[in-house]
């Protein structure tokens, strides 16, 4: 199954991440805040790991997700969903797949499979969706059946749609509880909807299998508030995993110019975007009041320079040494399989490979052999298999 990947892990290949003092950010910290531990940007380790290539010639792939019997579903960001055999056989595209925005950043995203699919074979897809007003987020749902997608219905729409074609999220991550956490993005021109609770963008929302809203959901009683939302004041979610221990939901947002951050989004919280960010607007403009503010969450660890990051696992398999109980987060820049090694929920050391590959690593998961396996953003993707380098 996917997002559960352990991070690597090697004696003197990386160094310990560097706090950023208060004055160098804001001028001002709230009493009894800490601002967050900062990447040390490490250079991207050689003769570790190797890749080898599963299958190529795929348009943009965007996601890998593993199936109960070996086989995985990969999607294509133009709109097509495949199954990929062990061997590398790639399948012609499913059917059933619903109509998605293949625009700027757009398209076909996520794909998870429901905690009972050995029972009911639901699929569930994320995907950039056009209607009146633009475009935005959408979770449609189907079942697995041969080579098609049947009943296919969407259980969630992000209101409302807007124009633009960027930071749409969006990964699915089923949690402890069974419920479905869907990562969205701010729509890229419409960053201050990231505070509003009547809009859905810049949230993380978390809805049932079949779209309904659960009765414990933080703002059922806010009756201007998205019934859905779980946390809010995300820049654009394109990385998210649950802790194998624990159970907590972890993820990893793109910042603007620097401000990457890794996050632990929890009921109700506000994250902060874009009042505070550890980032620069492109043009080099301040953005917001600064890195820290109360009753805004700080991140765990961020990045500056960013890693661009998209797809993520938690590592609890052998096949690697080393990695158990780390996470692994794929890098669209410079390209990266990206390493953070934890200790109480910190950041303790981060190592880098495939560096020299020179490929944006859309997504990364586990497989049932317990080797990771990513997938490289391009017009022609591949799904690639990593394992240590022997000897």
């Amino acid at each position: 199954m996917r997002r559960f990947l352990s991070l690597l892990v090697l004696a003197g290949c990386s160094a310990s991440p560097a706090s950023t003092p208060a004055e160098e950010t804001t001028g001002v910290v709230p009493p009894a805040q800490q601002l967050a531990d900062r990447s040390p940007t490490p250079s991207s380790t050689r003769g570790v790991v190797t890749a080898e290539t599963v299958v190529s010639g795929l348009a943009n792939p965007w996601a890998i997700e593993f199936l109960p019997d070996g086989r995985a579903l990969v999607t294509e960001r133009p709109g097509r969903l495949r199954l990929l055999s062990p061997n590398g056989q790639l399948s012609a595209p499913l059917s059933g797949v619903p109509a998605v925005f293949a625009q700027g950043q757009g398209g076909l995203l996520d794909v998870a499979i429901d905690p009972q699919f050995t029972q009911n074979q639901l699929v569930y897809l994320s995907f950039a969706e056009a209607g009146a007003g633009g475009a935005g987020t959408a979770v449609a749902r189907g079942r697995l059946s041969g080579n098609a997608l049947l009943d296919v219905q969407v259980i969630y729409r992000q209101t409302p749609k807007l124009d633009g074609g960027g930071h749409y999220g969006s990964r699915l991550v089923f949690a402890a509880d069974g419920k479905l956490l869907v990562t969205q993005g701010d729509r890229m021109n419409w960053r201050d909807r990231a505070q509003d609770l009547s809009m859905g963008q810049g949230k993380i929302m978390r809805i049932n299998t079949d779209g309904s809203v659960p009765a414990d959901n933080p703002f059922l009683s806010n009756a201007t508030a998205r019934r859905e939302i779980w946390s809010y004041g995300h820049r654009n979610v394109q990385s998210a995993a649950l802790h194998p221990t624990t159970g907590q939901l972890w993820t990893v947002e793109h910042g603007a110019r620097g401000g990457d951050e890794l996050n632990r989004p929890e009921r109700g919280k506000n994250y902060g975007w874009p009042i505070i960010t550890y980032g620069v607007d492109y043009s080099g403009a301040r953005i917001g009041e600064g890195s820290a503010k109360a009753g805004l969450e700080q991140p765990v660890y961020y990045w500056d320079p960013v890693i661009a990051p998209s797809g993520m696992a938690f590592y609890t398999a052998d096949a690697i040494p080393g990695w158990k109980g780390s996470i692994l987060v794929g890098s669209l820049s410079p390209g990266a399989l990206v390493r953070l090694e934890l200790s109480n929920d910190r950041v303790v050391r981060e190592i880098r490979y495939l560096g020299e590959l020179g490929e944006r690593i859309r997504d990364v998961a586990v497989g049932p052999d317990g080797f990771v396996y990513v997938v490289t953003d391009s017009g022609n993707g591949r799904v690639l298999r990593i394992k240590p380098v022997i000897g």
